[in-house]
């Protein structure tokens, strides 16, 4: 438990905060302790409001722990009722669409929703409720198409929405080439678990974002490993086999 709050505060803005809090919560045990009672009032007084700016200021990390415990239990993605034929057929057309887009440098950004609902973020574009296919994914995406601009969010077999706008993420750290398209792909994964793919207008390279990390040089065998293992977690190695 202290381990996970640590790597928590570390990887948010909480690390400043806490060094601030530390130094405030010091100071009054010293002013309590040489009875300077107006300034051990005065930041008493201090701390106690403190603990509710805590929770505004940090209702964004606060939602995504909350979340993230309602999800520990690992429950089936609705991914699992698609049968092993389909799913392989699925993760062929989503590969087949990402290559082809690398290969023209068409930029795309493609998220698959999984135990948190997305359904605040398809409100934001155009319900489409189409089949997967690299032919549907890629007329999406082609630049002067109404759509290409946003996300498009998978909800179990289909491409259930287009055009939606994520939220972007705070991260400083991230390299500063990495454009918009990216950024939005990495933050809806800091606040799901969705899992986001892109492709870059500008390099053609297919990268992807599960809880709020970026993995680069995506190929169509790590494409197709990721993508069966969202679908069927443990059988996806049956599914290689086969």
């Amino acid at each position: 438990l202290f381990y996970k709050v640590m790597g928590f505060i570390k990887k948010s803005r909480a690390e400043q905060l806490l060094k601030g809090l530390l130094i405030v919560v010091l100071v009054s045990v010293l002013s309590d302790l040489l009875n300077l009672h107006t300034l051990n009032w005065i930041l008493k007084s201090c701390l106690t409001i403190g603990m509710i700016a805590l929770v505004v200021v940090f209702q964004p990390e606060l939602r995504r722990g909350l979340e993230s415990i309602g999800r520990s239990n690992i429950l089936k993605t609705t991914f699992s009722q698609v049968d092993n034929e389909q799913a392989k057929k699925i993760t062929k057309e989503f590969v087949r669409a990402m290559q082809e887009m690398a290969d023209t440098k068409t930029g795309a950004l493609i998220v698959i929703e999984r135990e948190t609902s997305l359904s605040d973020i398809c409100e934001t574009g155009t319900k489409i409720d189409a089949q997967i296919s690299a032919e549907m994914i890629g007329n999406i995406f082609y630049e002067g198409a109404p759509l290409h601009d946003g996300a498009v969010i998978v909800r179990g077999e289909r491409l259930y929405s287009a055009g939606c706008v994520l939220p972007l993420t705070q991260n400083k750290s991230l390299p500063k080439e990495l454009g918009t398209r990216h950024r939005a792909g990495i933050g809806i994964t800091e606040c799901s678990d969705a899992i986001a793919f892109m492709v870059s207008e500008e390099t053609g390279i297919i990268s992807s974002a599960r809880d709020g990390r970026l993995t680069r040089y995506l190929d169509g065998k790590a494409m197709e490993k990721m993508l069966l293992d969202i679908y069927f977690e443990n059988e996806s190695k049956d599914l290689f086999s086969s």
